[in-house]
């Protein structure tokens, strides 16, 4: 029998994806982003190894979300204090920081370790269609 090639670590190339969020449901996109964040797209993908892409996502402010998750989905974050529950509605966060909702929905879907960490350091997020890369 032929065994599995695995590749090291100077073997592996990561390219770069520009991903346009324009009309996209938020949810599909950032599945779609973890996947090449993780490398899970490639035929040489390793469950333990660090092999994803570089991803760029363009036109977050512009994605959309279905039913009434603009008013009933809450994001929460605790200040430290007791009793300081902090609530945000997706409406508002998308007025004050149009890119969070997209990092947070990406976060969520990789996985909670530090190959998911390092993974997270290769995304780059902007609100509109000028990016620096």
């Amino acid at each position: 029998m032929a065994a599995t090639k695995s590749l090291k670590k100077c073997e592996l190339e990561a390219k770069w994806y520009l991903i346009d969020a324009t009309d996209c449901t938020l949810g599909r996109l950032a599945a779609y982003t973890a996947n090449i964040l993780r490398g899970k797209h490639k035929p040489t993908w390793t469950p333990n190894m660090d092999c994803g892409d570089h991803v760029i996502v363009i036109n977050t402010a512009k994605a959309v979300v279905t039913g009434k998750k603009m008013t009933d989905k809450k994001y929460y974050h605790h200040t430290g204090w007791i009793g300081n529950l902090k609530e945000t509605s997706y409406g508002e966060l998308l007025e004050k920081h149009p890119t969070r909702a997209m990092t947070f929905a990406i976060k969520g879907m990789l996985p909670k370790n530090s190959l998911g960490a390092k993974a997270l350091t290769r995304l780059r997020v902007y609100a509109g269609a000028e990016h620096k890369q």
